[in-house]
């Protein structure tokens, strides 16, 4: 953790340095190409020495560079700054790997094999708590003693993920049965904190330990779904380092396609289990006045919820004036259909229409003063009764209007651009601040993280895509910096386009596979 902070913190500065350079030839040298073939010669013939810090449990990881190993072999003097920072790239990868194993062991030996928890503990209930976390950190160990041999063959790292790959492929499965038992896990974790006092006492002098570093227990059971998705980003910075067209340029990509299979699966996992519930919380609450729609389906989810006030018709100035206008209904958007509802006592919700999502239109009504701020038109192209029909709906705020109606109707235009086509230039931000999303329609970020800002509000929200996953959603504005320096933003779409074309060359082939 230590060492991924004292990068990640690196990575925001230079970002910042680089964006306050507004001559693009303050900021060419480091773009400059090195040889390919110099720094590996001179370095064979060097033949440095060895470095086996990983293997001692003493050692505080830092820097590369910063090793006193490096700094007296007298590679860095050798060494192009883009291999530099491709070997601080694949250094990270390794020491936060060993830093990971440590964090697992702790758990184990800490916390599953405490005897006092043993005996607490139903089998039933250890194995919903635990999982296969030894089945986890046995592949942890093997992956890492691959890696540390690769880092003590030569002190300048040759490649690192060739070994990604071939663990990823073999091995990394046992990330999805862990990750995918996440909602039993928390649900287990909070009735036994709840129902057993023993437990919670237990577990609370357990954490007290200074092995655990002011850690909680949870965080802990959580890592195994953190490193995954970590080692994803970790490959993803490297494949922006390492030179064009390259053997170490295949491999990245090779290793990165499957990790981001094992993440998506994961991903898909941990959903399946909370979504399914959700639906048969929703359709329990749902009373229909039209024709029944069947809610519950394995391929249906929910992306967004609440009230909105409905204009009931043409009214006079006067009712204006009382506020009569609007009255509350109550939406629910799925993935594949919108239900429109009236609140009834009982929390319970009288469904009066509905539509396929892909049938919905939304255009804002241009500033109609105050009594109409924040108003829009949603329109059902084929609705319960088969017809078009049409609704007005007032929002509470800007940001709650533009969030409903770019939910609604995901491949309409936003205010910087247009989901039908790839822009060269958009305005950018880089997350200074961590932020966990708070609804679906929002976006959980972490520090450095690179976002196109495809639309933004008056009050303080942005609507934004993440370069690394495609993931869109909204978050405060407060939690980033924009990226002012055209040059910074071009530079961040080109790696962006780098890391994912083995995906974009694949739709492609499937585009015109279907086409024909």
């Amino acid at each position: 953790q230590e060492y991924r902070d004292k990068s990640t913190r690196q990575e925001i500065e230079t970002r910042r340095l680089q964006d306050s350079q507004t001559d693009p030839e303050e900021s060419s040298p480091s773009e400059e190409t090195p040889s390919e073939a110099e720094p590996t010669s001179t370095t064979e013939n060097k033949a440095p020495p060895q470095i086996s810090l990983l293997r001692n449990s003493n050692s505080r990881f830092n820097l590369w560079q910063d090793l006193p190993e490096i700094r007296s072999s007298g590679v860095l003097s050798i060494l192009q700054p883009d291999e530099i920072k491709l070997q601080e790239a694949m250094f990270e990868l390794v020491t936060s790997e060993a830093s990971y194993y440590k964090s697992l062991n702790l758990l184990v030996s800490h916390f599953m094999e405490n005897e006092r928890l043993k005996k607490i503990l139903h089998q039933s209930e250890a194995h919903i708590l635990f999982s296969n976390v030894l089945d986890v950190m046995a592949v942890s160990e093997r992956f890492l003693l691959d890696l540390e041999q690769r880092v003590e063959e030569n002190i300048v790292i040759s490649d690192v993920c060739d070994i990604v790959y071939q663990h990823t492929v073999n091995h990394f499965s046992v990330y999805i049965t862990y990750v995918s038992n996440q909602t039993y896990q928390e649900r287990a974790y909070k009735q036994l904190l709840q129902d057993k006092p023993a437990f919670r006492e237990l577990i609370s002098q357990l954490e007290l330990d200074p092995k655990c570093k002011g850690l909680s227990f949870s965080s802990f059971l959580i890592l195994p779904f953190q490193r995954i998705t970590r080692l994803k980003l970790l490959v993803q910075n490297i494949l922006k380092k390492v030179e064009e067209k390259s053997d170490r340029e295949t491999t990245a990509l090779d290793a990165h396609k499957e990790l981001e299979t094992v993440v998506k699966a994961c991903n898909e996992g941990v959903r399946k289990m909370s979504r399914t519930e959700q639906m048969i919380s929703i359709q329990k609450k749902l009373e229909f006045k039209i024709k029944s729609v069947p809610i519950i389906s394995h391929s249906r989810w929910l992306l967004k919820q609440g009230e909105l006030q409905q204009m009931n018709g043409p009214k006079t100035s006067r009712t204006l004036r009382t506020k009569k206008l609007f009255r509350e209904i109550y939406l629910f958007l799925f993935n594949d259909l919108l239900v429109i509802c009236r609140q009834i006592p009982g929390d319970k919700y009288q469904v009066f229409d509905s539509a396929p999502r892909g049938l919905l239109r939304v255009e804002e009504l241009e500033d109609q003063g105050q009594s109409l701020a924040n108003v829009f038109i949603l329109r059902l192209l084929e609705n319960a009764d088969d017809r078009e029909a049409s609704y007005m709906l007032k929002a509470s705020s800007q940001s709650e209007m533009k969030r409903w109606m770019i939910s609604l109707a995901p491949n309409r235009r936003t205010k910087f651009v247009s989901f039908t086509s790839r822009l060269v230039d958009c305005p950018q931000i880089q997350c200074v601040h961590p932020y966990v999303a708070q609804q679906p329609d929002e976006l959980s970020l972490e520090l450095a993280d690179v976002l196109n800002i495809l639309d933004k509000t008056d009050d303080g929200w942005i609507f934004g895509e993440r370069l690394h996953d495609q993931e869109r959603g909204w978050f405060p504005s407060s939690m980033g910096e924009e990226i002012l320096n055209p040059k910074i933003r071009a530079q961040n779409l080109k790696e962006c386009f780098r890391v994912h074309k083995s995906d974009d060359s694949q739709r492609r082939k499937l585009g015109s596979r279907n086409r024909q």
